[in-house]
């Protein structure tokens, strides 16, 4: 498994392009906008496309995903349906956040904690982690030993709860409960900033490690 970090958006969304070394098929996630940024990393790498997967439906997450669907012709899969709401308000995100108005999509496949997704020759599996929303999903590779976790945790931090339906309590624990059990090994791509290991965040993250209870 390869994959590239595209940061897009004012907010700097770390949107990445992911592909199995097999086939050269590949994903796009959370194509959040600056499309034009994306596609020419999908040139430069020599990859197909082959579907958008959601970590959840903010604006700088999934902003580009209705354009990027057509021009590619390709499906979209995730986030859970608890975030409808958010992509049904995608017109008056754009305002609130000064972004360019998207246009409305639903996905091909919504997704639910348990499934799995394919991506050529690689299976991701589905984590539902709500909080920062309540349709957040994580990406899970286990033989690469790497999650895509969106804004659910950071490198020394944690995902905000203060928009609509967010809860602090509920984010601890999709931290605590599904992220940080599956080993401190595994790396982890976040939405912002830089890539990090549960390793360290159980050891230094003031808001999920271990010596802070």
């Amino acid at each position: 498994m390869k994959y590239r970090i595209i940061p897009v958006t004012p907010f700097q969304q770390n949107c990445t392009l992911l592909w199995c070394e097999d086939t050269l098929k590949a994903a796009v996630v959370d194509p959040g906008g600056d499309l034009e940024r994306i596609e020419a990393a999908v040139a430069e790498e020599g990859v197909a496309v082959e579907k958008i997967l959601l970590t959840h439906a903010h604006i700088d997450h999934a902003g580009g995903t209705a354009e990027l669907a057509k021009t590619l012709s390709v499906p979209i899969e995730g986030p859970h349906r608890d975030d409808d709401f958010w992509i049904q308000g995608l017109a008056m995100q754009s305002q609130m956040f000064g972004f360019p108005a998207p246009e409305i999509f639903t996905p091909d496949r919504w997704l639910e904690d348990g499934n799995e997704v394919n991506v050529g020759n690689l299976t991701f599996q589905v984590i539902h982690c709500p909080g920062h929303t309540p349709g957040h999903v994580v990406f899970y590779q286990p033989e690469a030993e790497l999650a895509l976790v969106g804004d659910v945790i950071f490198h020394g931090s944690i995902g905000r709860t203060d928009f609509p339906k967010g809860d602090h309590a509920t984010l601890l624990r999709s931290i605590k409960e599904k992220l940080l059990p599956l080993g401190d090994d595994i790396r982890f791509i976040p939405g912002h900033g830089p890539m990090s290991d549960f390793g360290t965040e159980r050891k230094t993250n003031p808001f999920v490690g271990d010596r802070w209870g």
